[in-house]
């Protein structure tokens, strides 16, 4: 960090963090870092190892501290919908909040960002929750992986937080058949329930699929750990049925799964575009103003590849 700012540590410094359990393999922090400062901000964005059963609490201390803003990752997107003042459509849409804008009263009796307030403390503030990450995937996916959605056959594995984010926006991409595999089935059939109510033209099911596909994607934590093995069973689909595999996991830069897809001849991608959109949307919420993402882009290659 004291290479990104010129600026020390001082009273007037205003902060953002991430909320996740685990949170040590974040690249957030040099990311977003990176951002305030190219925008010439006197803000720091913290790293914070918080608990889910002590999520609302640490949620309301940032409120307290004047926090200007949170990202939440695993495993707190879907609890912290039931845990913030207002949600933004994109939460109500997709059903998760991993970005959080602290908000208070103006002359006016309107809402603004805790941020337009500099020169006053408010005592009445609010917490604002949106969804970035389901725009962020489809970017990513459309970037890294040259792949249109519309028409796709997709295995998509997890159905927590960034599963049932990523298999609503699958659907709303109108991709023709979706797949989902998860470690408890029960979740998976609540998922694909919610898909056929909201999406109907597309065809959803439970379990692994007899055929090609065009894309599997990783939403499980599986991967995050040295010594975890694939989130898919190869004896019920072997990798070299999909045309591409996405790991939504960035740190390690190549999990396991993606060794194998990539020894299997398929096209990957890690989730390292999707941190970055994501972040990036998350940065304009809470600053008002454009995000520097190539200046983003180069800080998270330089701490997940060190480059």
């Amino acid at each position: 960090m004291s290479e990104v700012f010129q600026k020390q540590l001082g009273a007037a410094t205003r902060y953002c963090a991430v909320f996740g359990h685990p949170i040590k393999h974040s690249a957030s922090p040099a990311m977003q870092n990176a951002g305030l400062a190219a925008l010439g901000l006197d803000w720091r964005y913290l790293a914070f190892e918080v608990h889910p059963d002590n999520l609302r609490e640490a949620i309301a201390g940032a409120k307290v501290m004047k926090f200007l803003g949170l990202n939440l990752t695993v495993p707190h997107k879907l609890l912290a919908v039931d845990m913030v003042d207002v949600l933004d459509e994109s939460a109500k849409t997709w059903g998760a909040v991993n970005t959080i804008r602290f908000e208070a009263r103006g002359k006016n009796d309107d809402w603004q960002p805790l941020q337009s307030f500099e020169d006053s403390a408010p005592v009445q503030i609010r917490t604002h929750g949106f969804n970035t990450d389901a725009s962020a995937i489809t970017r990513s996916l459309r970037e890294d992986l040259a792949l249109e959605l519309s028409g796709k056959k997709v295995l998509l594995l997890g159905a927590g937080g960034a599963g049932r984010t990523a298999g609503l926006k699958l659907a709303a991409e109108k991709v023709s058949e979706l797949f989902l595999v998860n470690r408890t089935t029960a979740k998976a059939e609540v998922l694909v329930a919610e898909i056929r109510q909201r999406f109907p033209q597309v065809k959803v099911s439970v379990g692994y699929p007899d055929e090609k596909i065009d894309l599997l994607l990783n939403a499980t934590s599986l991967g995050l750990k040295p010594d975890d093995g694939l989130p898919l069973d190869e004896t019920k689909f072997p990798l070299s049925r999909a045309s591409a595999v996405y790991d939504m996991i960035y740190r390690p830069a190549e999990t396991p799964l993606l060794k194998q897809a990539k020894a299997a001849g398929c096209r990957v991608a890690n989730g390292l575009g999707m941190l970055l959109y994501q972040g990036a949307q998350a940065l304009e919420i809470w600053t008002g103003r454009p995000a520097p993402v190539a200046i983003m882009r180069a800080a998270l290659l330089k701490e997940v590849y060190g480059n």
